[in-house]
């Protein structure tokens, strides 16, 4: 099958069984400063599995476009990969178990075709310090649907629970969380003993590949050691659109499923080999083919390569690329064009990508030639720190590791390169082990911040997050009264301590129109302006003006914030007054005079440049 046919049948599958079909998020999360980039399904749905009311209902299910940082160095094998879409469906306190696997068995089995035979699934052991069962419910129905006795495994937490902390010891008073049942498809390679001695199915060999997780939020956690049930129970399911493409055709490398056809003979012609012919050649060729189309869905989401957060991580996806075409003896400029084929190969679905083609192609271009002067330099920098450290010390047959380790992590020089520039000048290659220990080193450093802040959990929803959050609406409204209606939001992060907001302007502000901004938004916080929450038809929303996201596709049923006017309640809104008016899940403060509390006002603190035709504010209340 097609990664079309299977994304179709999914929603088609659940949305005959009352679920209603909403929307990708868009890549970037809003007002969540806990992560980068959108990583899972349920991470925009977090509010509504804790309790608030979704606009399209209780049943939910959607193809997610996601994004794991985390996994950025195990790129290169048959599986893993940056970006990916998850497919998802919930139940927001109507069904669980007994309906949720099932239906999964039912669409795995006859809407994909797959033996039944080689799915393997794992259940939660259970953990008697918490009160927390063995998972026999689940495994149970598993084996009243056929999957056999050995086919079922039981793990511990670490592998079969799920809470935003983790393993229910890290979980804080109060948070929930709840046992998982996940499901892996036994492609039948032979294992690998370095892996262990006997292969099951969270064996990391490559045998088995888990196509699917369900989750069942059912406790909240009470004391040190007590869970309790929860009332309303939730259903939150996972699967890599890619990794189930994979399953149907019986084959684990993901990068031969059909989104890559184009893209991947594209390098086969330029670097005139077969894929798959050259161990090597073929892990290069999957970075590129991975790292170019998460670059792809970075720049049509409007990140543009930079040094820190989202655009630092596009600009390494480029360079890490950029690597693997020089190891593969590509002279000309390719880059551009290989992401030019990600926008038809997803034109059904998500045409942005076809419609900023161009911008991509130059974006890519011109950030390859900036790869190409650091280069330059770096090999400059290298020649010195060579010839420097020689005249210290001429005996030593290999190149120090500090120096190569320098120049790869912090000019981004190709390792190998700077073995080869070693050789040159009449090295034994580096000191190899030094080099590794120090990476390995650096490796964990940024592996750790990497799953902290790309983790995907809740957005702050801390007191003063709040405000802010309330705060950035109120800003955005008066920058379009002083600079004009086409200033529209293009990116926003909001923290306890400030909120920023990046918006559609191509000049910097005057000291003026910054006062005139922090004027309009002191004077609705003194007004006392009541913010009221209305869910109402997509179509009258954007009729009566309402703010919202620039490229996102929203549901027909929506969550609409009105700001005023001061007269207004939850049974009587009177939107068509309000000063501001926009789409958005919330959390909101219930009274703009609540951002004052304490005597404080809000100041802009900093307006810049953030990227071409993009500026940024940063501002506070104090």
């Amino acid at each position: 099958m097609t990664v079309a046919d299977v994304r179709t049948r999914y929603l088609t599958f659940f949305e005959k069984r009352g679920h209603t079909v909403i929307p990708s998020a868009p890549l970037l999360p809003e007002n969540d400063p806990t992560t980068l980039f959108v990583s899972s399904g349920m991470q925009p749905l977090v509010p509504y599995l804790l309790g608030e009311t979704h606009p399209a209902g209780a049943r939910l299910v959607n193809s997610q476009m996601s994004f794991r940082a985390e996994d950025i160095e195990e790129v290169g094998d048959n599986r893993h990969t940056t970006f990916f879409e998850m497919l998802g469906n919930w139940s927001l306190g109507d069904y669980f178990k007994k309906e949720q696997i099932p239906w999964l068995y039912d669409f795995l089995t006859n809407e994909l075709g797959l033996d039944s035979n080689k799915l393997w699934v794992t259940c939660f052991e259970g953990n008697e310090l918490f009160g927390v069962p063995r998972d026999t419910e689940s495994a149970n129905i598993w084996r009243g649907l056929g999957i056999p006795e050995d086919h079922i495994h039981f793990y511990n937490a670490k592998k079969n629970w799920w809470s935003r902390s983790g393993v229910p010891e890290a979980m804080p008073i109060g948070e929930i969380g709840g046992t998982d049942t996940e499901v892996f498809y036994d492609f039948g390679t032979e294992h690998n003993p370095d892996f262990g001695k006997e292969c099951h199915p969270n064996c990391d060999c490559g045998r088995f590949v888990e196509i699917g997780n369900s989750v069942f939020m059912e406790y909240r956690k009470e004391s040190a050691v007590k869970f309790n049930a929860l009332p309303k129970k939730n259903v939150d399911f996972g699967g890599g659109l890619e990794r189930l493409t994979a399953a149907t055709r019986g084959n684990p490398d993901i990068f031969l499923i059909d989104i890559f056809d184009a893209a991947r003979s594209k390098i086969e012609t330029y670097a005139n080999i077969r894929y798959g012919k050259d161990v090597l050649a073929t892990k290069s060729m999957r970075v590129i083919l991975d790292h170019m189309r998460a670059a792809s869905f970075m720049l049509a989401s409007g990140v543009r390569p930079g040094n820190s957060e989202q655009p630092y991580v596009l600009r390494r996806l480029i360079r890490r690329a950029l690597r693997e075409v020089d190891r593969l003896g590509i002279q000309e400029p390719v880059l551009a064009e290989i992401a030019g084929c990600f926008g038809e190969a997803y034109a059904d679905v998500y045409d942005g990508l076809r419609d900023t083609a161009e911008p991509i192609k130059e974006e890519i271009a011109k950030e390859e030639a900036r790869f190409r002067k650091t280069l330059e330099r770096g090999l400059k920098k290298l020649n010195l720190k060579i010839t420097t450290w020689k005249k210290g010390d001429a005996n030593s047959s290999k190149l120090p590791a500090s120096i190569a380790f320098d120049v790869v992590t912090t000019d981004g020089f190709p390792y190998e390169l700077v073995e080869e520039i070693a050789k040159d000048r009449g090295f034994d290659g580096v000191e190899e082990a030094g080099f590794n220990a120090r990476m390995k080193i650096h490796q964990e450093k940024s592996r750790a911040g990497a799953e902290q802040k790309f983790k995907g959990g809740l957005a702050d929803t801390a007191e003063e997050t709040v405000r802010y959050h309330t705060a950035h609406h109120l800003l955005l409204k008066a920058l379009q009264i002083v600079l004009g209606k086409e200033v529209h939001q293009r990116g926003s992060n909001i923290t306890q301590e400030r909120l920023r907001i990046d918006f559609s302007w191509s000049e910097k502000m005057t000291p003026d129109q910054k006062m005139e901004v922090e004027r309009i938004v002191n004077e609705k916080i003194a007004e006392g302006l009541p913010i009221i929450r209305t869910v109402m038809p997509r179509a009258d929303a954007e009729e009566m003006g309402a703010e919202h996201e620039f490229g996102v596709k929203y549901p027909d049923m929506v969550s609409v914030y009105s700001v005023g006017p001061k007269e207004a309640t939850s049974e009587a809104p009177q939107i068509e007054k309000a000063f501001s008016l926009e789409l958005c899940g919330g959390p909101h403060v219930e009274n703009t005079a609540e951002l004052g509390n304490g005597g404080k006002h809000f100041y802009i603190k900093k307006e810049e440049a953030s990227s071409a035709g993009v500026r940024r504010i940063k501002a506070v209340l104090s």
